[in-house]
């Protein structure tokens, strides 16, 4: 143990915190639109940063790159699925959905949007929206929390399952307390966090080689076309950005339009660049280290890689990125799921519409916790299963179920509301049957489900009534929107 990446570890854990209640304080009387949205009041560089944080959690440090210096360059198809995925998500997506969300009453979340987007008065959509983010968020949650007791046991020596308590109270914090604007901009200094020390890391490695004595790889190593399946289910994995709640919610807050061709550009420089150093770590690590079975099974190439290369402070400064990786989107999860259950289950059909803004408020904290406490229990289990399974679970399950309706809620005038409850109850179900029952083929269930869920939502759509044409008008209105002067 170095008593110095303990110390600056401490440091960074009381930085987080200390936003977190700079915005309870600032917001205290704010509301639910304050707490679950930050008023629509983010900037450039936050959005930016924050929707990438967000997104990019520990698997980008651990999960990612052990996969890439294990198996080889097959495994980079997830990094080019994921960037080309992101950018297309903010050229197609980010506008649309920020001016549909206005439109259609001033929505806050997504199950709310996609409920005022048809105008009905039917809380079914809201109701399956929060259900399906709860257990798929609970599960991505705890793919967080587990990185976090791995990176402690790895570098303190703590027992994991007490490292894990001690990172879910740490996130439940600020979470609790700060909410959207909290989450957003403990993910901007995150985001920078976690880009420097992915570039340090493999720079220093390559000029620390010691090329006389490198392990010879295996023969088929760099060979990225060695299988069809990893470039279908590599490129799959951009399929999720198109309904990654956690991630489109920050579309729908950027403060105005003009705005968002500098946040994309921002974004996704930040993430390919990050996504590139991920698979760098993974490849010049495999030199560098050599193969290690435990290295392999605890996805540690990142943490070896740091922990060799550099001295105490800065090596505790770098891993720190772990904890910014996986708190950065287990907060960002929390909020989303514990907005989903608050606006869209709690206040319409428990509280009828009549709970204050203070009570929606603390409605929301608490589920915060109580989501968080399920994720703490599936982490430390021990058939939790790996770091980067537990995110593509919940990765495919989000992707299938969303991302082809809201494509279709903002691009396709005849979409009407049952199409939109057919497209994410099949997305989901469809996604859950292929993971247990077709998981066998190698083709990752994100890729079959996402289009089956488009093709149950279109035929399910055309099969019933056209939408109204108070419908109809709103759909027009959100196409043509323009900030207010």
């Amino acid at each position: 143990m170095r008593v110095s990446e303990v110390v600056v570890f401490i440091i960074y854990l009381i930085f987080m915190i200390a936003i977190g209640v700079y915005f309870f304080f600032k917001q205290k009387n704010g509301g639910e639109k304050t707490y679950f949205l930050g008023g629509r009041e983010m900037g450039v560089w936050v959005t930016a940063l924050s929707a990438g944080a967000s997104d990019m959690s520990a698997w980008v440090l651990m999960g990612l790159p052990t996969s890439i210096y294990a198996l080889g360059l097959g495994q980079c198809w997830i990094a080019i699925g994921l960037i080309l995925g992101y950018a297309l998500s903010w050229a197609f997506e980010a506008a649309r959905l920020r001016s549909f969300s206005v439109v259609a009453d001033d929505s806050i979340t997504i199950p709310q949007f996609l409920t005022n987007r048809f105008k009905s008065s039917s809380r079914a959509l809201q109701v399956i929206c929060a259900v399906v983010f709860i257990c798929a968020y609970t599960i991505y949650a705890a793919s967080s929390v587990k990185a976090c007791g791995t990176l402690f046991n790895t570098v303190i020596g703590m027992n994991p399952t007490v490292a894990m308590y001690l990172a879910a109270i740490i996130i439940i914090s600020y979470t609790f307390l700060g909410g959207f604007s909290a989450v957003c901009w403990t993910d901007f200094f995150q985001g920078l966090l976690i880009l420097g020390a992915m570039m340090m890391a493999p720079i220093f490695a390559v000029f620390m080689l010691d090329f006389a004595n490198i392990d010879p790889l295996p023969g088929n190593y760099f060979d990225m076309f060695s299988s069809w399946k990893d470039i279908i289910n590599g490129l799959a994995w951009g399929l999720g950005y198109f309904g990654m709640p956690h991630i489109i919610i920050r579309f729908m807050s950027i403060k105005d339009q003009k705005s968002i061709k500098k946040s994309a550009i921002i974004g996704v420089t930040w993430t390919g660049t990050l996504l590139l150093f991920a698979a760098l770590v993974g490849i010049i690590g495999r030199v560098f280290l050599g193969f290690d079975e435990q290295i392999n099974s605890n996805s540690l190439v990142f943490i070896a890689m740091v922990r060799k290369i550099f001295p105490g402070i800065l090596s505790g400064l770098l891993l720190s990125a772990v904890l910014a990786a996986s708190m950065s989107t287990a907060d960002s999860q929390l909020l989303a799921a514990a907005s989903a259950f608050a606006s869209d289950v709690y206040k319409p059909l428990v509280r009828k519409g009549q709970s204050s803004d203070k009570e929606m408020l603390w409605a929301g904290r608490y589920v915060v916790l109580a989501i968080a406490l399920l994720a703490l229990m599936i982490a430390s289990s021990p058939n939790a299963g790996s770091i980067m399974a537990l995110v593509s679970n919940a990765w495919g399950v989000f992707g299938a179920a969303f991302g082809p309706t809201i494509l279709l809620a903002i691009y396709w005038k005849r979409f009407n509301f049952r199409g939109a409850v057919a497209g994410i109850i099949s997305g989901a179900v469809f996604d859950v049957l292929w993971l247990y029952g077709l998981s066998f083929t190698g083709i990752y269930e994100l890729f079959p489900a996402f289009f089956f869920s488009t093709v149950v939502a279109v035929i399910v759509t055309l099969a019933n009534d056209p939408p109204s044409k108070e419908v109809e008008e709103l759909f027009d209105k959100a196409v043509s929107y323009t900030d207010p002067e």
